[in-house]
């Protein structure tokens, strides 16, 4: 019998390739280079880099390309959350999860319309952490419990009026959309080629006809009708 010698570098490459590779985001020090270790002291992950900001993560993400990614949302700078419409717009692959403090309902649907796959309370015990990481990689959208909770309850909460009869325009319909995916109105601007006074004169109208007061408030009406 015929053994292949394959040396000490390309199996350790073999094995980091066939790893889920993670970005940490995460100004809390303490909190960064605690999930790092758990990640890399894990078999089938591998954390290459942990950013302390939004705007480290955007410069980083380019040279690691990371699969996946633990968002924090209070961050110094940008917020979690902005960070989240940058990734998304720019690298749709990648998948990214919220871990964080916050467990209000504005929180979370904030983040989840920015484009985040996934959202865990930083007291998520290490072992749910990881196997949230392969749910999510895999396709999943992984929640804390408490967090899946309030998103069916907004959901099942019954409705107190119902979507006015006026329908809104071709052009107020592909704004919404674009809300939806979280672009800023400076993006959305740009990608109508039309000022910022133009759009929010646009959104206010579809606040108006939707009767709501907030981006939250007008994507959970249409979703839930």
């Amino acid at each position: 019998m015929t053994f292949i010698n394959i040396p000490l570098e390309d199996k350790v490459r073999g094995i980091m390739s066939e790893s889920i590779k993670i970005m940490i985001v995460e100004d809390d020090q303490a909190v960064r280079e605690g999930l790092r270790t758990l990640i890399n002291g894990s078999d089938g992950f591998n954390c290459p880099v942990a950013c302390a900001s939004a705007e480290e993560a955007l410069e980083q993400i380019q040279v690691h390309e990371p699969q996946v990614v633990l968002m924090d949302i209070n961050l110094p700078g940008m917020n979690g959350i902005e960070c989240v419409v940058c990734i998304k717009n720019t690298w749709p692959e990648i998948q990214v999860m919220m871990l964080t403090v916050f467990d209000n309902t504005d929180e979370i649907f904030k983040s989840l319309t920015a484009g985040a796959t996934g959202y865990l309370l930083k007291k998520t015990p290490p072992a749910r952490l990881l196997e949230a990481i392969t749910e999510l990689h895999n396709g999943g959208s992984p929640m804390s419990g408490e967090i899946a909770r309030k998103v069916v309850q907004t959901f099942s909460r019954p409705v107190n009026h119902k979507i006015p009869d006026t329908i809104l325009t071709p052009r107020e319909e592909e704004i919404l959309s674009y809300l939806s995916k979280g672009f800023l109105y400076k993006e959305i601007a740009a990608e109508l080629f039309i000022s910022i006074e133009t759009v929010r004169t646009h959104i206010r109208k579809i606040y108006q006809k939707l009767q709501v007061r907030t981006r939250t408030e007008a994507l959970l009406m249409c979703m839930k009708h």
